[in-house]
């Protein structure tokens, strides 16, 4: 018997991803966005299952309020690399391609179509192309493809060279996270549908004006700027370090509150901004309380940049967002920009490189630039210091826009188009979407937030 749509009573997902919630597993975007998605879905009550590159040391399953199963998976090859989900990938590429498709048809593909279900199954990144193929085969002979919808995502390019796109292409729906990925996978001849990142609904909470002023009280200066992002070229760490030295050279004190990652090329970009004369000061800290960053913060206040050694957990970086004059998320290459919408959830004022994001509006709800080079940052922070009308309504609207993006509403956009998929593989009956039929609360449309306050 078909069924009229896909809900939490009929619907089973796998999502397949190197990275997870382990902190083992973390080591950028994708991590927070299976987290998140896997979240979301389980409290919407879909049977989640999450498969992701585990921390040797953890349980090898995890069951979280019966909805959301946890599968740390490669455990025994980690124990061999423990600096991460990344080390020794190619040994846990072969190992999940080989263990994963018998492990889901017999104990999730095999159950769910007894139990009268559906499967759905999300791959990401290029580490699971190979294993949505395979896995598209193992279902295949075992009868159970026609009853799977198999959606596989580009979060970025990395690892394309690596990919079988002629075989991916026939064995699953590809889809991506904007339209900046759309136009560079089209030059490809592919032609994903767009299902965008998100962000948790309590990110749009208000921000402690009260603990942000502190901050900027602790700094002192004339303009504070922050940036967070891997220590890569593509994020134009060099114009940020730029944009510093010459503000600081025009007699304005300007703080750079920079959080980077742990690749090679920050040391590099830190000795040449020393070498040009700026104080650049390494922040550590043993505590993680509020009160531990903001210590360390001010030990090295003086300084030109701060760099911030520790880790920063989610409520820190939207303290920095929001108590900055403006987050620089100006990359060459943004597949996505994640740092920019959760910096305009956090009433921040985002500036963003020219790569077109989708959430982004030219002086309505954050600034975008034309060009790489640090002259135009000095200039739209000047317009910012000079136009602070302006600048609390960008912060006001970026807020605003930020509600449009939250995980429960990419999720009903990725149901819809899993029904689409679904009726294309004759799986549900024609019939029109509405959101009550995924199950999911209906969310309204976005209150105005007043300028001047939340």
């Amino acid at each position: 018997m078909k069924h009229t749509s896909l809900n939490a009573e009929n619907t089973v997902f796998v999502v397949l991803s190197f990275e997870g919630p382990d902190l083992y597993s973390s080591a950028g975007g994708l991590g927070v966005r299976v987290t998140n998605l896997t979240s979301t879905l389980a409290k919407s009550g879909f049977p989640t299952h999450l498969f992701f590159i585990g921390a040797p040391g953890k349980a090898g399953s995890e069951n979280i309020d019966n909805t959301l199963h946890l599968h740390r998976w490669c455990q025994w090859i980690s124990e061999y690399y423990p600096r991460g989900v990344y080390e020794g990938e190619w040994d846990k590429i072969r190992d999940f391609n080989r263990s994963i498709p018998p492990f889901i048809v017999e104990n999730i593909a095999l159950p769910a179509e007894k139990q009268g279900k559906m499967l759905v199954i999300l791959g990401e990144e290029w580490h699971t192309a190979g294993v949505m193929s395979l896995l598209s085969d193992a279902l295949y002979f075992n009868g159970l493809r026609d009853n799977t919808l198999m959606f596989w995502n580009a979060n970025n390019t990395f690892g394309f060279d690596n990919i079988d796109w002629a075989r991916l292409k026939f064995t699953s729906s590809i889809t991506t996270v904007s339209r900046y990925m759309k136009r560079l996978m089209q030059d490809m001849g592919l032609n994903p549908m767009v299902i965008p990142n998100g962000i948790p609904s309590p990110m749009l909470d208000p921000v402690n004006e009260k603990v942000s002023k502190e901050l900027r009280d602790v700094l002192d200066a004339d303009s504070i700027v922050a940036k967070v992002g891997r220590w890569d070229p593509d994020k134009r760490w060099d114009a940020a370090i730029e944009t510093i030295y010459n503000m600081r050279a025009s007699g304005h004190k300007v703080s750079l509150l920079a959080r980077g990652g742990i690749e090679p090329y920050g040391a590099e970009l830190m000795h040449n901004a020393r070498s040009e004369g700026l104080d650049v000061e390494d922040v550590f800290t043993e505590g993680n309380t509020m009160d531990d960053y903001l210590k360390a913060i001010d030990r090295a206040a003086d300084a030109d940049i701060i760099n911030i050694r520790f880790h920063c957990p989610q409520h820190f970086l939207r303290l920095i967002y929001h108590a900055s004059d403006a987050v620089l998320a100006n990359s060459r290459h943004e597949p996505f920009g994640l740092v920019g919408l959760e910096t305009m959830a956090a009433g921040g004022v985002a500036i963003t490189g020219g790569t077109g994001e989708d959430y982004a509006t030219p002086f309505y709800n954050s600034i975008v630039l034309e060009n790489s080079d640090a002259t135009e940052i000095e200039e739209s922070l000047s317009y910012l210091e000079e136009h602070p009308v302006e600048a609390a309504k960008i912060r006001a609207n970026a807020r605003n826009t930020a509600r449009y993006f939250t995980w429960e509403r990419v999720v009903q956009l990725l149901l819809r188009k899993l029904e689409f998929q679904a009726r294309l593989q004759d799986l549900i009956e024609p019939a029109d979407i509405c959101e009550e039929t995924f199950n999911i609360p209906h969310i309204s449309e976005p209150q105005l937030i007043k300028i001047g306050g939340d």
